[in-house]
């Protein structure tokens, strides 16, 4: 290999640039490793996506998903961290210093944090996958102003499925969530403001079974899971959120994963593998908030700092 296309030999490498990867990114900056930060397909990940963050402390009036990875990015950039639009394709954890490889370079890692976050579930059922983008989605603030005065199905009962219900009463005539309980899941603020809002109607202890193929969705078939009757909803969109999966795919065979998937570490972020840690939703089955990760984010900075110097790196 040349030393033109050798790999770029890093103190700290970031898979992933959410919350997690880029409050690391700022602790690591500002101990002048000069970090670089894979940013994946979407600066900011899954929170990027989100309308409004009410519960972020420092902003009592709220602030968009795409706010606050701004300034996320920004401070980490003011601090010296390089952030690149690039995906990590290949992982060794087996020989020191780490090599990660991605679409467009090659990167030797004396510490690595994971911060791959984690993708939406789908309900795997027939017609789903066929008509996103015809009418079915994951995001409502992406594509909740395509259905402006239109019906639209939310499924899920959790502080997501609520949040981003509400944001569609700004664009949709009628809201109708699909829930397989008998109550909501959501925090009391967000369960109240869905019942209370007229544009919301909620289903019941009903899951959906069918999205009809066409050129555009028009109905959902449902089964009631109490009494089994079977039945349809007209409406022009569904939004689904029922939870996500770890994005840890990358590490299987590497690293210890539990068995949804995310990376097991202990109080310090440290993976079994000394010098990587993993923060954020790819290491969170509980909380799964932006505090919580650019907690994490930060916890597992300071730790590879400490190795480092630990190493005499």
């Amino acid at each position: 290999m040349t030393e033109e296309n050798s790999p770029r030999r890093v103190k700290m490498l970031i898979i992933g640039s959410g919350p997690a990867g880029l409050t690391a990114a700022l602790y690591a900056a500002r101990a002048n490793l000069a970090p670089v930060v894979l940013s994946g397909m979407d600066l900011g990940g899954q929170v990027s996506k989100t309308h409004a963050i009410e519960n972020y402390p420092g902003f009592p009036e709220g602030i968009s998903g795409e706010g606050l990875v701004k300034a996320f990015h920004e401070q980490a950039e003011r601090f010296g961290a390089e952030i690149i639009f690039d995906v990590a394709t290949e992982v060794d954890l087996s020989q020191r210093p780490f090599h990660v490889t991605s679409y467009g370079e090659e990167f030797l890692a004396d510490t690595l944090i994971i911060s791959t976050g984690a993708t939406a579930r789908t309900l795997d059922i027939p017609g789903e996958e066929e008509m996103v983008g015809r009418g079915v989605s994951y995001c409502a603030t992406c594509d909740g102003h395509f259905f402006k005065d239109m019906d639209v199905v939310v499924v899920g009962g959790g502080d997501s499925a609520i949040e981003e219900a509400l944001y569609l009463t700004h664009h949709a005539a009628k809201v109708t969530i699909v829930h397989r309980r008998d109550e909501l899941r959501a925090g009391p603020i967000l369960k109240k403001r869905a019942e209370e809002n007229p544009k919301i109607h909620f289903v019941w202890n009903t899951v959906l079974t069918e999205i009809p193929r066409g050129e555009k969705v028009e109905s959902v078939k449902t089964k009631n899971l109490l009494t089994g009757a079977e039945s349809a909803i007209a409406t022009d969109g569904v939004f689904i959120f029922i939870g996500h999966t770890p994005n840890t795919e990358l590490f299987e065979g590497q690293l210890t994963l539990d068995d949804r998937g995310y990376i097991v570490v202990d109080g310090l972020m440290q993976t079994q593998v000394a010098g990587v840690y993993a923060a954020g939703e790819a290491a969170d089955p509980h909380f799964r908030q932006v505090i919580t990760s650019a907690g994490m984010g930060a916890g597992a900075a300071i730790q590879a700092i400490r190795y480092l110097e630990e190493a005499g790196l």
